[in-house]
């Protein structure tokens, strides 16, 4: 690869913002926020960099050519012009992703299926062989993306996306995204210094993120793999260097971090989690406890959470669950300031004011992730409305 190329970090609805911003802190060039994406510029230190330390993205692209496909036969010549012996041997395997957004090409799977016949026919009739696909472990995984007209091939550095950190084990069945959960983090502007507690802690992924970050532990530290190394170009001595870089920036900060759910059987989970995530305990505790009987350290600290809902409770259940967690969060958490992800039908029984409030989606479920400054006056006012 030339020595600074053009990439795309993808993330979720809502984090591309900071996103942006942990490109900046990491160095990059060209910085443009789309949707969902942020494209940037960098060398092949920076898209190692990129893997291994952002905390909201999902994936790093590799953008290798774009072009206008008014049909299949478009799209087939155009891929097949790409000189693909530069990324792969005849002996080596590929997968293509597609995503597609066009109302000339309406299936994902049937852009794949041309695509990968223009990439197998070129290596056909130039080297009389071919080679295969693997849909698990391939040594290159390609992605198109096309949006009307327009199409991006791109190679995947990742492979599995970003969010699979490699810490978690255990499936709460709520278990938010580890990327949402940094990127939301990250929103609130934590100052890494204050207590942070989840009371709705479930497998634990807000405490490890946050752990992380005030560890300032690579999210990606303890992951196995990443498609760039099987990559041709992949540079080993760059790579360990880049690792060694990441350990050595590496902080020992503890401030207090609390979390607590219900569910015996969540709270196990969310230790042993925690235990694979390569970051130091001190200060750190995870509990079996009813946040309505909840009483926390004296503020100021920071609250952040992902309560029930949706199909997890009938619309009465949401009502009491956040009736007393708005009740708990005015008479017990003075001087704090609280975050709570969850769907727009469950925050006006809270009765708190937010500000500021964002759009996000959690596991495709339209979300508001709204602050709430918890002051003094908000204790009198619980008293008044009982």
């Amino acid at each position: 690869m030339k020595k600074e190329f053009p990439m795309v970090a993808k993330t979720l609805t809502g984090l591309e913002d900071v996103l942006a911003k942990e490109l900046e802190q990491l160095g990059a060039s060209n910085i443009i926020p789309s949707n969902r994406a942020i494209l940037f510029s960098g060398d092949q230190r920076l898209l190692y960099k990129a893997n291994l330390r952002l905390r909201s993205a999902l994936k790093i692209l590799v953008p290798i050519k774009e072009f206008e496909a008014r049909n299949e036969h478009d799209l087939y010549f155009e891929i097949k012009k790409i000189n693909w012996s530069k990324y792969i041997d005849v002996n080596d395997t590929f997968v293509i992703d597609s995503t597609v957004f066009s109302k000339e090409f309406t299936h994902s799977k049937y852009v794949a299926l041309k695509a990968k016949d223009a990439i197998v026919d070129r290596f056909r009739e130039r080297e009389g062989k071919r080679p295969s696909i693997d849909l698990e472990n391939p040594t290159l995984r390609v992605n198109i993306h096309i949006n009307q007209n327009s199409v991006t091939v791109s190679l995947d550095s990742s492979g599995n996306p970003l969010n699979m950190r490699g810490y978690r084990m255990g499936n709460h069945p709520a278990t938010i995204n580890e990327v949402l959960a940094a990127g939301l983090i990250l929103l609130t502007g934590w100052d890494k210094k204050t207590p942070l507690i989840d009371p709705f802690c479930g497998s634990g992924t807000f405490i490890i993120e946050a752990a992380m970050m005030a560890q300032n532990v690579a999210p990606n530290m303890n992951r196995k793999d990443f498609a760039f190394k099987h990559w041709k170009d992949f540079d080993k001595a760059l790579w360990v260097d880049v690792r060694m870089e990441a350990i050595e920036e590496q902080e020992e900060n503890y401030p207090k971090l609390i979390g607590m759910d219900i569910s015996e059987r969540a709270v196990e989970n969310a230790k042993l989690n925690f235990d694979r995530a390569g970051v130091e305990s001190k200060n750190i505790s995870f509990s079996q406890q009813d946040f309505a009987t909840y009483d926390p350290p004296k503020g100021p600290g920071m609250l952040i959470t992902n309560p029930p809902y949706g199909q997890r409770l009938s619309p009465d259940d949401i009502q009491d669950l956040y009736v007393t967690i708005g009740n708990r969060l005015k008479n017990h958490f003075q001087g704090y300031h609280a975050w709570v992800i969850s769907i727009k039908e469950a925050f006006k029984h809270l009765g708190l004011h937010p500000t500021p409030k964002y759009t996000v989606k959690n596991a495709n479920i339209e979300c508001k992730f709204q602050h709430y400054e918890i002051y003094e006056g908000s204790k009198k006012e619980a008293q008044t409305e009982a």
